[in-house]
Order: structure tokens, then C-alpha cells, then sequence
């Protein structure tokens, strides 16, 4: 699986002008499936991400991850978007090719179960809509933007 995570200061998804899901401070995060992943990789995928320390603590250094937000007082929300196209092929031309994401089918059964063990794990998740024409609008904080990938 993949994931490109930004850390936001706001972030929402939109379908057709109405708000379908928003965070204040905290992670976007957009969510590929690829073919031959299962809930392990999903599993470890969102192990990493509820764990990774790119906030900052009192002296200012990124040692604090969006949990230690979650108790702290502080916001720290989790905005999970499913996003096929980070599966994205361009070695072949100028047309990115998405042989490697999941069936449509398969992507929708981990995305779903990433966000379902995304609100178990954590307090304030949203989400977008699977396979929706979305619009997404986020307020970078840093920026900071990470990559992350689970081989399957």
C-alpha cells in the first residue's frame, strides 16, 4: 500500500460544493491499494502513520506524532482519502498507466478496512468517498509531505 501523508494545519474533501469531510490540524493522508496488498499491509501502513513523528514538541523538533496530539489538548485529526493515481506508472511515456493499483473491488474493501481501524485507533478520523470525483483543499503546515509505501 501507499500513502502520501501532509501535515495540515486544515484540511477538507468536497463532492459537488458540500463538505464531506474536514479536519483542523493534523494528517491528510491519501491511500492507494495495489495489487497483491492485503489488511496486513494496511495494517502496518496505518501502524506507521499513527506513529510517525513529524509534529513538533516544546523545543521545536518533530518528535511528536498526530496520538501525542490526540491526548495532548491539541488537534490532531486523521483526513483519509483514497487515491488510485499514487500507484502511478510514468516509466512507459507521458500516460501514467495504473496497471499496479488494486481492482477497484479490492481497493475498496482495504480502503475501507484502513479507515475502520483508523476510528478504532484514533478519535478523529474523516474521510472522503471512495471512487468519487473529489476535491480536496489543505493548508500545508511546514510544508511537510512524506511518501510511504508497504510492499505487498
Amino acid at each position: 500500500m501507499i500513502a502520501l501523508i501532509q501535515r495540515v494545519r486544515r484540511a477538507s474533501v468536497s463532492i459537488d460544493g458540500a463538505v464531506v469531510g474536514q479536519i483542523g490540524a493534523g494528517l491528510l493522508v491519501l491511500v492507494c491499494a495495489e495489487q497483491g496488498d492485503s489488511q496486513s499491509q494496511a495494517d502496518k501502513l496505518l501502524a506507521k502513520i499513527l506513529k510517525l513523528r513529524i509534529f513538533s514538541d516544546d523545543q521545536g523538533k518533530m518528535n511528536r506524532c498526530v496520538q501525542d496530539l490526540d491526548g495532548s489538548g491539541q488537534h490532531g485529526g486523521l483526513l483519509l482519502v483514497s487515491q488510485f493515481t499514487l500507484a502511478a506508472d510514468t516509466s512507459g511515456g507521458n500516460r501514467p498507466s495504473f496497471t499496479q493499483a488494486a481492482s477497484p473491488q479490492l481497493g475498496r474493501t482495504l480502503y475501507d478496512y484502513f479507515v475502520q481501524q483508523a476510528r478504532g485507533a484514533h478519535s478523529e478520523v474523516a474521510t472522503g468517498v471512495f471512487a468519487a470525483d473529489m476535491q480536496v483543499e489543505l493548508v500545508n503546515d511546514g510544508p511537510v509531505t512524506i511518501p510511504m509505501r508497504v510492499p505487498a
